[in-house]
């Protein structure tokens, strides 16, 4: 009998402690708990004096991966100078260029042109100002350092926008994103173009280029005196 009545207390205790554990249990699902007390986009907040519950980054904080301690790749200046070369991570190569090629297509020669001449679509159809876009192929531009068209397509020059939200800076360098400095190259690629010497090149360069021998220029500009002179000696009117 007292065996019965100790198997009754006990199943007793654990129907006791059964319930306390749901009752606990439950007390972890109260409506606190599917709406709690945060403050999501938008939303006031009376704790600042602006009332908003937005805030900017406190100053100076950078995100992972965003470290920008490298001036000269990433504002194309050097204790305040304009470097006049590319960043040393910057490697100039096929690719490069080409995706130079691509992006100032995209960005840039509906002004500047796709020679770089300024006479871009906008340029010739409409675009009527004081200072119209720039050709790249004046003196000032051709000497003008590297850092100034990575400046200028970060900030914006005169009435050009500013390309900086458009155009990758390099944070992503590691993937190989280099927009700005692979347009760069390809700025300085383009005024190469149009004022390289060509007798540094070797004949066989000349011909994949489609420059003239030196005997055919030769040729070309003793038939050009030739029809000169034939025209200044051309008879007048009626003469016969």
């Amino acid at each position: 009998m007292f065996r019965r009545l100790r198997t009754i207390r006990a199943r007793h205790w654990i129907h006791l402690v059964s319930l306390a554990g749901v009752a606990f249990a439950a007390t972890g699902c109260h409506i606190d708990m599917w709406y709690q007390s945060k403050k999501v986009a938008q939303d006031e907040n009376e704790f600042f004096r602006d009332g908003k519950a937005d805030r900017l980054p406190v100053a100076g904080t950078v995100a992972r991966g965003e470290l920008r301690h490298d001036d000269a790749f990433f504002t194309g200046r050097v204790d305040g100078k304009l470097i006049t070369d590319l960043p040393a991570r910057v490697e100039v190569s096929k690719e490069l260029l080409e995706r130079g090629k691509e992006r100032y297509t995209i960005f840039c020669s509906h002004c500047h042109g796709a020679a770089g001449d300024g006479k871009g679509m906008i340029a010739q159809r409409g675009l009527s100002l004081r200072r119209p876009p720039a050709s790249f192929h004046t003196d000032r531009l051709r000497e003008m350092p590297l850092g100034h068209f990575y400046e200028v397509i970060s900030n914006g020059f005169g009435v050009m926008y500013q390309q900086g939200t458009r155009i990758d800076s390099g944070v992503g360098a590691e993937k190989g994103k280099m927009d700005r400095w692979a347009i760069v190259a390809y700025i300085r690629a383009l005024q190469l173009s149009q004022y390289y010497d060509a007798s540094g090149l070797s004949a066989e360069e000349q011909e994949k280029l489609g420059i003239p021998a030196p005997e055919q220029i030769e040729w070309k500009n003793a038939f050009t005196e030739a029809q000169k002179k034939a025209a200044g000696s051309k008879p007048e009117e009626g003469g016969h």
